[in-house]
């Protein structure tokens, strides 16, 4: 079993979270819902679920994990700013860290600096955001950079899990 890290605020897009910790889960791995603060209740822009967040941002470290994914949604804009967010991803990314973002999941990255160079995707509308960042995008449904991965939209949700689940080299299918 492997733990695996949801970088989770309020407004998460429901099923980017849902889909990909349910498959997690199935898959034999330990789930691990991080944000702000810890024990807080966490609802999804849609309203079809809630999560407890089990640890604060400040008490986990990267090391830990095998994977990190970031849902998109609302909630990167909550997680975006925060220094402890950043320091979290960009140690993941220095230790080859898988990490898997969709939607709005990358401007997380983009605001911890990991963009220069790499090459991904993001919600379509965020293209500006990424070039900026010195990203290069690309509109496909899945995009795999070394140890990043990056989905657009809901409906790219199949690749982007399938993908996190073939980097993580378990699969309980």
């Amino acid at each position: 079993m492997k733990k695996v890290a949801f970088l989770l605020a309020d407004g998460f897009e429901d099923s980017e979270m849902q889909n990909p910790y349910d498959e997690m889960v199935k898959n034999g791995h330990e789930a691990v819902i991080i944000s702000l603060r810890s024990n807080e209740e966490l609802k999804g822009k849609q309203g079809t679920i809630a999560y407890k967040s089990h640890l604060a941002i400040n008490e986990a470290k990267a090391s830990d994990y095998a994977a990190i994914i970031i849902p998109g949604g609302a909630s990167p804009s909550h997680l975006k700013e925060d220094a402890a967010v950043h320091a979290f991803v960009k140690d993941a990314d220095e230790k080859g860290i898988t990490i898997a973002a969709i939607c709005h999941g990358p401007q997380v990255l983009a605001e911890a600096g990991l963009l220069q160079g790499r090459t991904l995707t993001a919600y379509p509308e965020l293209e500006q955001e990424v070039l900026a960042a010195g990203g290069h995008f690309r509109n496909e449904e899945v995009v795999v950079d070394r140890n990043l991965i990056t989905s657009r939209t809901p409906e790219d949700e199949p690749a982007f899990i399938q993908a996190t689940i073939e980097q993580l080299g378990v699969n309980a299918w």
